[in-house]
């Protein structure tokens, strides 16, 4: 079939020039003719001749001309449909479906197979239907094909009359809407990228954690040797990942390795922690632990080292004897696995007691707050810093929103003594109208700003002072003037203790105080069973000396019948998991505070032959709450921070709020089956 050819825009414009110039040409003559008529007939003559011409090569060569743009076209698209078919780089065509219609060599060496009637997900199983694009945005990915790396490019293309004859499907329903495939090799970039990732620079810190108390408990003979075994051990294991390491202090180290090892290390869980724990010179030698804090992917040599030191005060303030890798916000966690070694020196309580006065006589007023649903601990170490601020005559306050059974007889005799005044305890929305930059804001017995009494306040002052017991994890509070965290210390009561023999001042606790904080004490190491040392002692006698009464704290703590009952059906019900761990739920129904009840529950049944650690689950408030208690044998805080929670070696927690109760235990299941297959726990 016959077809005219039309031609259009510029290409039509330039074959009708000549005749657009002979209508020129005849308007000159016509202006000549008004001048000289003989020029204008001699010029008319020579139009005549012109315009002939022109309309006769015009009528003739038009078409020889069309017909050789047309050979030209044919043969400029046949070289192009050429070049595509042998380009370099892997391309094709399919609907919109991911049927392959067309392929060039490349493309189809690659895939190894004639990828005619084949979906392009059977050849790259990434590319889904997820994957295809719009006309709006184009679709990248990148896949690994047969040992190298492709960046995969998917555009949609519309072609309307698309020359059907390169296709290998007919008749498609889409044909006017297909998506192009490009594949581009990105081998050797990725494994530059790769190779420049593993080369990049790690700053770590290494601190002996109690180089002190070990040097001072061993003689002078055995000193030295003691020294060069750590420092060889220390060496040996860093020039097994090809690091620099440089002894800064005599318990401080600095090293610096290639980012390809940090696998290593995360693989072998810092081996070097046990290695160091495990050796000694003899059976009176103490245990010598260590901390390590690593700064990942930092921007720079500088920033990195920034992340390294806060890496190692985290490990610190998590009690020690672990590695932790800070990597900008994301933190891991290795190790401490080891009970946190008691400080013999009260330098470090002495000077946090000076800094605190200063804070204090340096504002107006003192709120004090612990964390929610208070415990008689975070009461005690409340009132302990409240006796400080009136001492230094401050006005004080104490943030506690909600009263449970644990400490209503503690609170009921405070507000019914007249020696303290009604606004001693307050409310969160009435400590928001009280704080501003004159107060100074204490907070006790937590360091995450989620578990405070009110979060709010933590942003209306910029004056904050933290006492807690409890290990560090990486949610804390930030701009803290003051941060005096020991994981060591049994309650958060006895730091306040060691505290208030420093404030001077002629400081004297109320009896009532003094039973305040020493139920804080009795409570949080279970009757001095657990988590005990020297000062904890020393705290529990001081307090003592300023008229804290057993047996009154020991009537005023006793539980109700409820509570009891609930207690015991606990533990009747209790069920053993693995053989080594027992778990049991507690009834909230009727039951003042479930916390509390669970807390004494797990307690309780640690006393059961070849239990390492007790999970005890109550309901309460909308939340799932979990206490886990151990001797010595699992760090239940471990344990707690892989769900969220956290605390210490021996009594750790979380807390639940998108689940029940029977989810709850499967989620603790879950994470002991793991560390026990990971190796983290030892059965």
């Amino acid at each position: 079939m016959k077809r005219n050819v039309k031609l259009k825009g510029t290409l039509r414009f330039y074959l009708n020039w000549p005749v657009i110039l002979t209508l020129l040409l005849v308007c000159m003559n016509l202006s000549i003719l008004t001048v000289n008529r003989h020029a204008a007939a001699v010029m008319a003559f020579f139009v005549a001749i012109y315009a002939a011409i022109t309309v006769m090569l015009y009528l003739v060569k038009k078409p020889l001309i069309v017909n050789e743009l047309v050979r030209f076209a044919a043969g400029y698209s046949q070289v192009q449909r050429q070049l595509l078919k042998e380009l370099a780089v892997p391309y094709a065509v399919m609907d919109s479906e991911g049927m392959i219609l067309w392929a060039n060599d490349e493309f189809m060496d690659l895939a190894e197979m004639m990828p005619k009637q084949k979906r392009v997900r059977e050849i790259i199983p990434e590319i889904t239907s997820e994957h295809m694009p719009s006309v709006e945005n184009d679709v990248s990915l990148h896949v690994e094909i047969k040992e190298r790396n492709y960046k995969v490019c998917l555009r949609v293309v519309n072609t309307p009359g698309f020359d059907e004859d390169v296709l290998w499907q007919e008749n498609q329903a889409h044909a006017n809407e297909l998506v192009a495939l490009y594949l581009y090799d990105e081998t050797e970039i990725v494994a530059l990228q790769r190779e420049n990732e593993n080369q990049r620079l790690i700053t770590g810190l290494l601190y002996i954690d109690n180089y002190e108390e070990v040097f001072e408990s061993t003689d002078e003979v055995r000193r030295s040797l003691l020294t060069a075994l750590v420092d060889r051990k220390i060496n040996k294991y860093m020039v097994n990942i090809d690091a620099i390491i440089k002894k800064l202090e005599k318990d401080k180290y600095m090293f610096v390795f290639q980012h390809k090892y940090l696998a290593q290390l995360e693989a072998s869980k810092f081996s070097l922690l046990e290695e160091v724990r495990s050796f000694s010179i003899g059976t009176d030698t103490p245990v010598v632990t260590i901390s390590m804090g690593l700064g990942v992917n930092a921007d720079s040599f500088l920033g990195g080292y920034e992340l390294a030191r806060g890496a190692i005060d985290l490990a610190l303030g998590r009690g020690g004897d672990q590695a932790v890798v800070k990597d900008g916000n994301k933190i891991s966690y290795y190790g401490g696995t080891s009970v946190q070694v008691e400080k013999t020196t009260r330098v470090k309580a002495r000077v946090k007691a000076h800094a605190l006065k200063e804070f204090v006589e340096g504002k107006d007023k003192v709120v004090i707050m612990g964390h929610s649903i208070a415990d008689i601990d975070s009461l005690g170490a409340a009132i302990g810093v409240y006796r400080i601020a009136k001492t230094l005559n401050k006005k004080a306050h104490i943030v506690i929103n909600e009263v449970t059974s644990s400490i209503r007889p503690m609170l009921t005799k405070f507000r019914e003594n007249s020696d303290y005044e009604e606004d001693m305890f307050i409310g969160s929305v009435q400590a928001q109208e009280i704080v501003d930059n004159t107060t100074l804001l204490v907070v006790v017995d937590v360091n995450r700003p989620n578990y405070t009494e009110c979060e709010a306040l933590l942003s209306m002052t910029h004056t904050i002072v933290i006492l807690d017991h409890h290990r560090q994890t990486g949610e804390a509070i930030q701009n803290a003037v003051l941060s005096y965290i020991e994981p060591y210390a049994s309650s958060s009561c006895e730091m306040v203790a060691e505290i208030l023999q420093y404030i001077g001042e002629g400081l004297k606790l109320k009896s009532l105080e003094a039973d305040a904080m020493y139920a804080g004490i009795m409570i949080d190491t279970n009757n001095f069973l657990t988590k005990t040392g020297v000062r904890t002692f020393e705290a529990a006698a001081y307090l003592r000396r300023n008229g804290a009464d057993v047996t009154r704290i020991r009537k005023m703590f006793r539980t109700d019948l409820p509570e009891y009952h609930a207690k015991a059906k606990a533990i009747a019900a209790a069920e053993i998991f693995e053989e080594r761990f027992v778990f049991s739920v507690t009834e909230s129904e009727g039951v003042d505070s479930p916390t509390v009840v669970a807390a004494q529950t797990a307690n309780e049944l640690l006393n059961i032959n070849d239990v390492m650690a007790s999970f005890v689950f109550t309901q309460f408030g909308g939340k799932i709450y979990v206490s886990a208690r151990s001797i010595d044998e699992v760090n239940v805080q471990v344990v707690m921070e892989k769900l969220g929670g956290g605390g210490h070696i021996s009594v750790a927690g979380v807390q639940f709020e998108d689940c029940d109760i029977m989810t709850a235990v499967e989620r603790v299941k879950e994470v002991l089956r793991q560390m026990i297959t990971e190796g983290e726990i030892k059965l």
